[in-house]
C-alpha cells in the first residue's frame, strides 16, 4: 500500500473514511478483497506469496491500514513480511493504542513500515522508522491525514496533493464513494524538482511520484475506500486493475457491508 488518505473524526456522520491504493509489482500473486476462510474474521485483500495484508476490517469494527516505510535494503538483515502486522492485530483483543506495544519488541524483525490502527474508539499511528519512542506511537486527534512511504503527513508532492483532493472529495454533501476513486487514479506528475530522494534514483522517483502509478513491472494494482459511521456500519469496497495493449482498467469491483 503506498498511499492512504484518511479522515478521522471529520467528516459528519463518520467515524472514519479510508481511501488508499494498493502498489506492487505486478507479477506478485494476490487474491482481491473477501473474507478470509481461516476462522478470524478478517475481511481484506492477500498477499499470496507471503500470506499477509496491506488494508483490512474485521468483524468487531477494528481496522488497518499498512505502508512500507522506502529505504535502500539493509544487507545480511534477514526479515519477515511486513504483511503479518495486519492479521497479528486484527485477530488480537488488544484495542489499538496497546497492539503497538507488541510491535517495539519487534523492530529488527521488520524492514520499515507504517501503520494505522483503529478500533472504533481510538485511531493510532506507528512506525518502526521514527525517531525515538515518543514519536513512534502517535493517538490521533480528529482530522484529515496522509500516508504514503514515509512518515505520516510527510509533504511528498503525492501526499499533498491527495489531502487536497481528498478534503474537496469529501466536501460535497454528501459525498461519494465513486469521488474517492477518483482521488485515487490521479495520475498527476509532479516536477523532477520537487521529488523526494529515497535512494531509489531519480527513474524510479519519478515512477513513482503520482498517486496512481503504472509501469510495465509496478503499479498501482488495486484501490480501496472505507467507511465507518459514527454507528459502527462498516462498508469496504475494493477495485482492482487490469494492464493490457490498450491500457490500465477496472478489472473488477466488490464492496462488502459489516
Amino acid at each position: 500500500m503506498c498511499i492512504v488518505l484518511f479522515s478521522y473524526k471529520h467528516t459528519p456522520g463518520y467515524h472514519l473514511i479510508v481511501a488508499a491504493n494498493r502498489d506492487e509489482f505486478l507479477v506478485r500473486p494476490t487474491a482481491p478483497l473477501s473474507w478470509w476462510e481461516d476462522g478470524t474474521e478478517i475481511l481484506a485483500g492477500r498477499d499470496l506469496q507471503d500470506g499477509g495484508t496491506w488494508l483490512g476490517v474485521n468483524a468487531s469494527g477494528k481496522f488497518g491500514a499498512l505502508t512500507n516505510y522506502r529505504e535502500m535494503a539493509r544487507s545480511n538483515v534477514k526479515t519477515v513480511s511486513r504483511g503479518e502486522i495486519l492479521p497479528r492485530y486484527l485477530g488480537d483483543p488488544k484495542v489499538a493504542k496497546h497492539f503497538p506495544a507488541d510491535l517495539e519488541g519487534l523492530q529488527s524483525r521488520y524492514r520499515g513500515f507504517n501503520v494505522v490502527l483503529g478500533d472504533g474508539e481510538s485511531l493510532v499511528y506507528y512506525s518502526n522508522r521514527a525517531d525515538g519512542q515518543e514519536q513512534s506511537q502517535w493517538e490521533l486527534q480528529p482530522g484529515i491525514y496522509g500516508l504514503s512511504n514515509h512518515l505520516l503527513d510527510s509533504p511528498w508532492p503525492k501526499l499533498i496533493r491527495g489531502k487536497d483532493l481528498f478534503e474537496h472529495a469529501l466536501a460535497k454533501h454528501p459525498f461519494s464513494v465513486e469521488n474517492l476513486f477518483q482521488v485515487l487514479q490521479d495520475t498527476w506528475q509532479p516536477p523532477e524538482h520537487s521529488l523526494p530522494d529515497t535512494g531509489i534514483g531519480p527513474r524510479w522517483e519519478k515512477k513513482l511520484a503520482p498517486i496512481f502509478i503504472s509501469s510495465d513491472t509496478y503499479g498501482t494494482r488495486s484501490s480501496a475506500v472505507v467507511t465507518i459511521s459514527d454507528k459502527g456500519e462498516t462498508m469496504v469496497c475494493e477495485r482492482t486493475f487490469h494492464r493490457g495493449p490498450d491500457g490500465v482498467k477496472t478489472e473488477a469491483q466488490r464492496c462488502f457491508t459489516i
